[in-house]
């Protein structure tokens, strides 16, 4: 019944082997098997997201964006960046419910939250008490109705303990959304400006 994150196994960070600086949070990938979910790993899905894009451009002016998920993750540790996500499952979810599996194939977070409402979620307070070398913390969406309840204990431990905390435009293809028709601008620069304005001096 449970959907599962795509990449349980590394939401807790416990497969990392570098201490991290930098955590990135996003929301949640779905792992049934019967969505076509092509993802090999966190923001994997790159016909329409730029994290891979965006992200080596702010620390080494390269794009990773067609590179596979070695190359991200080598990436990660030469910066010490660990990746997670809010909700480590949709406890609600019946993987024999076509309308489950076709709310779950849009991966939209609008659709999460409108179709289910029993969720897991990744205790990310818990993950930064026990990575202490975490000095920067990013949410990839803006925290806004049931994101930002699941976001606020975050940005309340971040405030406590004199973390940075920031929320970041989204990385995915809806960010055209935000551009004002009067930008004249790709949407991966776009993005890459708005991360940039947000990013920790590096």
């Amino acid at each position: 019944m449970t959907c599962l994150h795509k990449f349980a196994s590394d939401l807790h960070l416990e497969r990392l082997d570098f201490e991290p600086a930098t955590l990135i949070i996003g929301t949640f990938n779905p792992g049934w098997d019967n969505l076509g979910n092509y993802a090999q790993w966190f923001y994997g899905r790159t016909h329409n997201n730029y994290f891979w894009d965006v992200l080596p451009r702010l620390y080494e002016n390269i794009n990773l964006r067609q590179a596979c998920p070695t190359e991200w993750k080598a990436f990660c540790h030469r910066h010490k960046i660990a990746l997670t996500d809010l909700l480590y499952s949709i406890d609600d979810a019946d993987s024999h419910n076509h309308t489950h599996i076709q709310h779950l194939k849009t991966y939209r977070d609008d659709a999460i939250v409108r179709y289910f409402q029993h969720f897991t979620e990744v205790n990310i307070p818990t993950l930064l008490e026990n990575h202490p070398t975490i000095n920067h913390v990013y949410l990839t969406r803006q925290a806004t109705g049931f994101w930002q309840q699941k976001w606020l204990p975050v940005l309340q431990y971040c405030q406590k303990n004199g973390l940075t905390v920031q929320t970041l435009l989204t990385p995915s293809g809806s960010a055209r959304f935000q551009m004002q028709k009067t930008v004249d601008s790709v949407l991966r620069d776009f993005i890459f400006k708005r991360w940039q304005n947000s990013w920790h001096s590096l």
